[in-house]
């Protein structure tokens, strides 16, 4: 069926446009929401984070708190339904800190979700921040964290249906945009 990959900087909007484009989506195809969160309560500022953008969702919509094995969980749901995964980021700061995968494990873990993504009979939205446009990060951590979430932010837009870029707010369909090699 093909899934939507949404990304864009901090604060670009692309939270809330894959949120109503989830909402959309259910509408036409009377379809539930389960909103897959990554997220992980690392202090009290993550704490009110996670709590904003719970009260700002519709209240039938389903919550998975799936820190590390989205692609597992995948196998587990049946019915139908509209699924919006965020983030992709957070997803992989989770495998790398309170896993400490290594890029043998991250790259593998990048493929088995974005198969799953692309298998599934589900309506997916993925969201995912794209932090490759800044300064080159002063160590080392911070730059493998950025080239890992650059390789997962590529392998996750190759595969999918729709690539929504959302700068201050407005969605670009890159897909519309892209250009081919002669």
């Amino acid at each position: 069926m093909g899934y939507t990959f949404v990304l864009g900087g901090a604060r670009s909007g692309k939270s809330s446009f894959a949120e109503q484009l989830a909402l959309r989506l259910s509408e036409i195809h009377s379809m539930n929401v389960t909103y897959v969160a990554t997220a992980q309560v690392s202090d009290d500022e993550m704490q009110e984070r996670i709590q904003r953008h719970r009260s700002g969702r519709p209240s039938q919509w389903e919550t998975a708190e799936i820190p590390l094995n989205v692609s597992s969980w995948f196998q587990t749901e049946r019915a139908p339904q509209v699924i919006l995964i965020d983030c992709l980021s957070l997803l992989l700061n989770n495998w790398m800190f309170l896993e400490g995968c290594d890029e043998e494990q991250v790259f593998l873990r990048i493929d088995a979700l974005v198969s799953a993504m692309a298998e599934t009979e589900h309506r997916v939205i993925v969201v995912s921040n794209e932090v490759g446009q800044g300064i080159v990060p002063g160590d080392g951590v911070s730059r493998r964290y950025r080239d890992w979430l650059g390789v997962m932010n590529q392998k996750t837009a190759q595969s999918a249906e729709k690539v929504i870029w959302v700068v201050a707010g407005i969605p670009v369909d890159l897909r519309k945009l892209q250009v081919s090699l002669p």
